[in-house]
């Protein structure tokens, strides 16, 4: 390393930070998709090849090494979000959306606990928590308009039920990769009108609740 009368060159300390930096985000990016989000962050200081101050250093919290790993992800989601708002039959885009958001869930364990959970501080995952409910919301009500989806599911009945399913999904998939397919069909087939359905029994969770439910879910690791 070149040293100069103030000590290290300051050219090759910034290359060295942007290397660690994605050192650790890759690092992360891998460990997430195996353990979740509540893996030992000195696990993934160790997988990139550098001490737990560095990774302080360039993450000081969980919320800020998350948001950076997965920036990428979550923006696709809200464009397939916005792909299904746009769809003339609010059933079809509702499959579709799902579809797309689910197939994620299915290839990293780490964006199951963005999409089912509440993590705070992230700033982007805030987004699209909310991004994600009023495309949900939108559809369900065009759907009850068009005479395809039951009138007494609410959103929070819907989402709810798809983080529960989003919960289970490692376990689907490690014994059948596309299982996880099945379920999701015949949850969403419960939400069509149909002479033989009975009433929803119990008030619905109001958003709060619901908030509550998701935040009980995990991950807990600071």
């Amino acid at each position: 390393m070149a040293v100069g009368a103030n000590g290290p060159d300051p050219v090759r300390r910034r290359r060295d930070a942007r290397r660690n930096r994605e050192l650790l985000v890759e690092a992360a990016r891998e460990v997430f998709a195996v353990q979740g989000l509540d893996a030992p962050l000195d696990v993934i200081a160790r997988r990139a090849g550098v001490g737990n101050a560095t990774l302080y250093r360039h993450f000081p919290s969980r919320a800020a090494l998350v948001d950076e790993v997965f920036r990428d992800t979550l923006t696709a989601t809200m464009a397939a979000g916005e792909r299904a708002r746009t769809a003339k039959d609010a059933w079809t885009g509702l499959l579709d959306y799902m579809d797309a958001v689910f197939t994620g869930l299915a290839a990293d364990r780490g964006a199951i606990d963005l999409m089912t959970t509440r993590l705070e501080g992230v700033a982007t995952l805030e987004a699209v928590h909310a991004h994600n409910r009023d495309t949900v919301d939108m559809l369900l009500r065009r759907g009850r308009e068009q005479g395809t989806v039951r009138g007494d599911l609410t959103t929070e009945d819907l989402l709810f039920a798809l983080a529960a399913l989003g919960r289970a999904v490692p376990a689907l998939t490690a014994t059948a990769p596309q299982a996880w397919r099945r379920s999701l069909a015949l949850l969403l087939d419960g939400l069509r009108i149909s002479p033989a359905a009975a009433p929803l029994p119990e008030p619905s969770l109001t958003p709060d609740q619901l908030g509550e439910v998701l935040g009980n879910l995990g991950p807990h690791r600071a």
